[in-house]
């Protein structure tokens, strides 16, 4: 299942999860992040990871935050520390290799 995150739910939802979070960073418009995002669902629904999405379209405030300027944009946090970051489209083995 994958978590639409805002900045009100961020906290709960990422930081102080319990298992690997993997935060996937895009927007409707943007063409690798529609390649991505099959790829990313699929890890969701295999529970490898707890999957949050954030539009940062919508969200600007923790686009802003994270410092991110490219999307797709992969983050991984783990007990609520930020661990690894990708840019641009990934692989399946790639992502599970930043897990």
């Amino acid at each position: 299942m994958e978590i639409i995150v805002t900045k009100d739910n961020f906290e709960q939802e990422v930081l102080k999860a319990e298992q690997t979070v993997l935060v996937d960073f895009f927007a409707t418009w943007c063409g690798p992040c529609k390649m991505v995002a099959p790829i990313v669902k699929q890890i969701a629904d295999e529970g490898k990871a707890k999957v949050c999405k954030i539009n940062v379209d919508e969200q600007p405030e923790l686009a802003i935050r994270y410092g991110i300027d490219s999307i797709p944009t992969l983050l991984v946090f783990k007990g609520g520390e930020l661990t690894n970051r990708a840019i641009g489209f990934r692989s399946k083995d790639q992502i599970e290799e930043l897990l």
